[in-house]
């Protein structure tokens, strides 16, 4: 890399999206490992899908609370992963809506977001979702990169290419 490569790497932003499936870690370790190498920052999103429950709104706006709740206390510690691999605490987005388009929005508003790092699920139900979604219609709509890391890779196998 060269020096002018360099610093347009500086600043660039690996956004990961936060859930709790396996091949998410691949996508983690591989945005904090480019980060780290490439003087790049780490950004977690995690989105809250509503409830279906809408029977008692007392009760369903406890529920939607506790599932935000919920969700900032993961992004709390896999931000603790981030800081362990990547050398810095990464920017943290909790949205409450529909993942994929949550995940546009904050993209389309974000313009410090440089580079959607997914995993791809390796099971016999295909990539997952989002990996789905955002490889069909809705791949115009991004208006950077997207990185889909194979789910199965091991952090060996994920350090070797990142």
């Amino acid at each position: 890399m060269n020096g002018s490569d360099a610093q347009s790497a500086r600043g660039r932003v690996f956004l990961v999206v936060v859930d709790e499936t396996e091949e998410m870690r691949a996508a983690l370790h591989y945005a904090c490992t480019r980060a780290r190498r490439t003087g790049g920052r780490v950004a977690l999103l995690r989105v809250v899908e509503p409830l279906e429950f809408q029977h008692f709104a007392t009760i369903g706006n406890l529920m939607q609370a506790e599932a935000r709740q919920d969700a900032e206390e993961l992004l709390s510690r896999v931000a603790a992963q981030v800081n362990a691999v990547s050398g810095q605490l990464p920017v943290l987005y909790v949205r409450e809506g529909d993942p994929r388009d949550e995940l546009l929005r904050l993209i389309a508003e974000e313009p410090s977001i440089s580079i959607l790092v997914l995993a791809a699920d390796t099971g016999p139900g295909g990539p997952g979702p989002l990996v789905s979604a955002l490889t069909g219609r809705a791949a115009g709509r991004l208006r950077i990169p997207l990185t889909i890391v194979p789910g199965g890779l091991s952090d060996a196998e994920i350090d070797a290419i990142a």
